[in-house]
């Protein structure tokens, strides 16, 4: 099989990285300085036991490759809400000997939240969901890192709606000789849906910066209890701490990395790398969907949903909103909700 990973960013890199040093065939997918600096100078990956530099094909769309192969499969790591433009352009490529990626290929969806599956299950009849639990950080272009040891990630794979097949087994065979641990499961959007949970702090840590003192700390409980509060109400399952915990163990440690400094996650990386947008309306704005749909208040998902997006939108700095007045527009939220 020869993985082509539309989005090497943060986890595309990565993922793809950790699949080019197993000796697996990689094609990464860019854009702008990024596609330049893989073009140019390779990948740099840089994990626990050093930098890495893989020299691997890198095209800015399909039309690079010419007709895509039958052995093909697509990793969308773009966020999600780069997803509909990213499957519009995937979908209609041509595969050799006839018909097209949407109608042939496996779409594994290494991305946050559960939107973008949804989406590419519109277009593709072979969608595959990832629950990527992978702390990794775009360092510059070129340069991505995982500071996870003696794993790089867990990443749980499934059919999506449900389900599991000899592709997604494949697929798990060689991500475990990638430095991953891949589960192949029936019910893949119950740890999806329990990894939202976790990322409804994300657009907190975003805003704020790092999610450690206690007002902080106290914040995001009150957010994922009306997170989980929606899904309940919803009929939605997910994945328990204890079962998350059981699962993860000591596998993905962080170490420190020379060079990468892991400042935050994902949304914390868009502001600061001032991209423009930010991936809160899928995480926090999932809730607040779910919400509208059973009747569940959800003003404090709201509230970091407007927040995020606002400082994307205006590209104000990652981390520079004091707790404390975020603390006082939460409580006016809720307030006006009763």
């Amino acid at each position: 099989m020869r993985y082509v990973i539309i989005g090497a960013g943060a986890v595309g890199g990565v993922i793809g990285g950790r699949l080019a040093g197993s000796g697996h065939e990689v094609v990464l997918v860019a854009r702008g300085a990024h596609f330049e600096a893989l073009r140019d100078h390779g990948l740099r990956l840089r994990v626990p036991e050093g930098e890495l530099t893989h020299r691997l094909p890198v095209v800015d769309g399909p039309a690079a490759l010419g007709e895509l192969r039958p052995d093909d499969v697509l990793v969308l790591a773009v966020k999600t809400q780069d997803s509909v433009a990213a499957l519009q352009t995937w979908g209609p490529a041509p595969v050799a000997g006839g018909g097209t990626a949407a109608e042939l290929l496996p779409l594994f969806c290494a991305q946050n939240g559960v939107e973008g599956q949804r989406l590419a299950l519109r277009l593709f009849r072979r969608v595959h969901g990832v629950c990527v639990w992978l702390p990794s950080t775009y360092v510059e272009p070129g340069v991505v890192s995982a500071a996870g040891s003696p794993l790089t990630g867990i990443l749980h794979l499934g059919r999506h709606p449900h389900g599991t097949d000899e592709t997604a087994r494949l697929v798990a065979a060689d991500l475990e000789k990638s430095h991953f641990e891949a589960p192949v499961v029936a019910d893949v959007a119950r740890w999806q849906y329990a990894k939202l949970l976790s990322n409804l702090g994300n657009a907190l840590e975003a805003v704020t910066g790092p999610v450690s003192d206690g007002d902080a700390l106290a914040l995001f409980r009150r957010v994922r209890a009306e997170g989980a509060a929606v899904l309940d109400a919803a009929g939605i399952a997910y994945a328990s701490t204890e079962e998350q915990q059981a699962v993860r163990g000591d596998k993905v440690t962080l170490v420190p990395l020379d060079g990468a400094p892991r400042g935050g996650g994902s949304s914390w990386q868009s502001l600061t790398r001032g991209t423009g947008t930010i991936e809160a309306d899928y995480l926090n704005g999932e809730i607040a969907l779910l919400g509208r749909l059973h009747g569940v208040p959800t003003p404090l998902n709201e509230l970091l949903q407007h927040l995020a997006d606002t400082f994307a939108r205006e590209r104000r700095a990652a981390g520079s909103m004091p707790v404390a007045e975020l603390m006082r527009l939460a409580d006016a939220a809720v307030v006006n909700t009763r």
